[in-house]
């Protein structure tokens, strides 16, 4: 066996153990710094951090404050200077590249403020993108496309370009894009931004189900305070650091009399297949 295969071997039994206990999001000592010298800018001064399965974090501060360099370190987008990070016990600053793009196509669904859909392509086309990456069949992209758009309550919407869908209805898109490969984390950056209070109300309720019903755990960067309301706990950063850390005691969640269907999809982690496929 070569030192490749022993890595990737070393990487599935980590998984293995890590799923049967502990956290699934552990941030340890975290730093990033950017730039050398004189210019160096420390954007996060040693984080500590845990998720749980299931949890629903609202990540708030002002602009520097670090909540996005956060987010892109949990995301795996980048990696951090100095500090370890554990998913599902798996040390990810030690993954190659091409370990991280896996973990992130297999685990991850992003969802951000400006939608990011390919604007000349129908909205089923744009859910099915990340099973495109994956190498799935034609027919197993059209029916998981169907079924995430169903999801977030856009059946029947399948063949519209964004020009023809309202914000709201875009944002919807995103989302069934993002949960198409039946992530574990979904992380969403200022998801409700470029949306009016309706609309926004709509995409929370969206979230809500997502996390409440199927457990999917979300991580939602905004400045909101509104939007925050509907998170389990409010992760507060300043200066590069964690200046607070609390539980929501009532979720607006809770009291929310409507939402859409949640997705009916099989909720299986897939690291474990992310951490076997990256040879």
């Amino acid at each position: 066996m070569n030192a490749r295969a022993e890595t990737i071997e070393t990487i599935a039994a980590t998984a293995e153990a890590g799923a049967a206990g502990g956290p699934l999001i552990r941030l340890r000592g975290i730093r990033k710094t950017y730039g050398q010298g004189q210019a160096a800018f420390q954007a996060l001064k040693g984080i500590d951090l845990d998720i749980e399965r299931g949890d629903f974090v609202a990540i708030m501060g002002p602009s520097g404050s670090g909540k996005s360099t956060a987010m892109n370190t949990l995301g795996c987008l980048d990696v951090p200077s100095a500090g370890d990070y554990l998913f599902r016990g798996i040390a990810v600053q030690k993954l190659s590249r091409d370990q991280r793009a896996r973990l992130r196509r297999k685990s991850l669904g992003f969802v951000f403020q400006g939608f990011n859909l390919l604007a000349r392509t129908s909205a089923q086309e744009n859910v099915e993108l990340p099973l495109l990456y994956r190498g799935e069949s034609a027919a197993a992209r059209h029916e998981q496309a169907r079924a995430a758009l169903a999801a977030v309550g856009l059946a029947g919407w399948e063949s519209h370009t964004p020009a023809e869908l309202s914000g709201g209805q875009q944002q919807r898109v995103a989302i069934a894009r993002a949960i198409v490969t039946r992530p574990e984390v979904l992380l969403a950056d200022e998801p409700t931004g470029n949306l009016d209070s309706q609309r926004s109300r709509e995409i929370m309720q969206l979230l809500w189900q997502l996390n409440d019903v199927h457990g999917i755990t979300v991580l939602m960067v905004t400045h909101e305070p509104d939007m925050a309301a509907w998170a389990r706990r409010v992760v507060r950063f300043v200066d590069g650091r964690i200046a607070s850390d609390r539980r929501n005691p009532r979720p607006a969640g809770l009291d929310a009399q409507t939402a859409p269907a949640a997705p009916e999809f099989d909720d299986t982690p897939a690291l474990e297949a992310s951490a076997a496929g990256a040879a």
